[in-house]
């Protein structure tokens, strides 16, 4: 605490505000003040972006479910037919969803998303090109 702290009383009182002294016409004002805050926070609640951390958590969540849903394809086209190229094109997807897992972690979101985007296409298109 310095000098000015304890120089103040800590019982005293805090004065209250006269409340008799403010007329109708400053109290509507206030009301209608109010409700215009409040009415600017609902739109910036709307208007509102996700935080780098929150875009974060949304990628990594996104490259989760991702990967899962490669694993799953790739056990049932491995089921189906057993072939060196379906567990290479969804090898390299899963390594992919790995790969965006770690650039999100990093701060790296675009480049996750556009990765993310790109390499899930291009693992969905070169499955049905390429793949019997």
């Amino acid at each position: 605490m310095s000098t000015s702290d304890q120089d103040q009383s800590v019982d005293t009182p805090i004065p209250a505000p006269d409340a008799g002294t403010a007329t109708e016409a400053e109290a509507e004002t206030e009301v209608e003040a109010e409700a215009e805050v409040e009415a600017e926070a609902e739109g910036e609640a709307e208007g509102r972006r996700l935080t780098p951390r929150q875009a974060r958590r949304l990628r990594i969540a996104l490259s989760s479910v991702g990967m899962v849903a490669m694993a799953v394809v790739l056990g049932l086209r491995i089921a189906s037919r057993s072939s060196v190229l379906v567990v290479g094109v969804y090898g390299l997807a899963l390594i992919l969803c790995g790969v965006v897992i770690e650039l999100s972690r990093n701060g790296r979101t675009r480049l996750g998303s556009w990765l993310l985007a790109v390499g899930l296409v291009a693992a969905i298109g070169s499955d049905w090109l390429l793949i019997p």
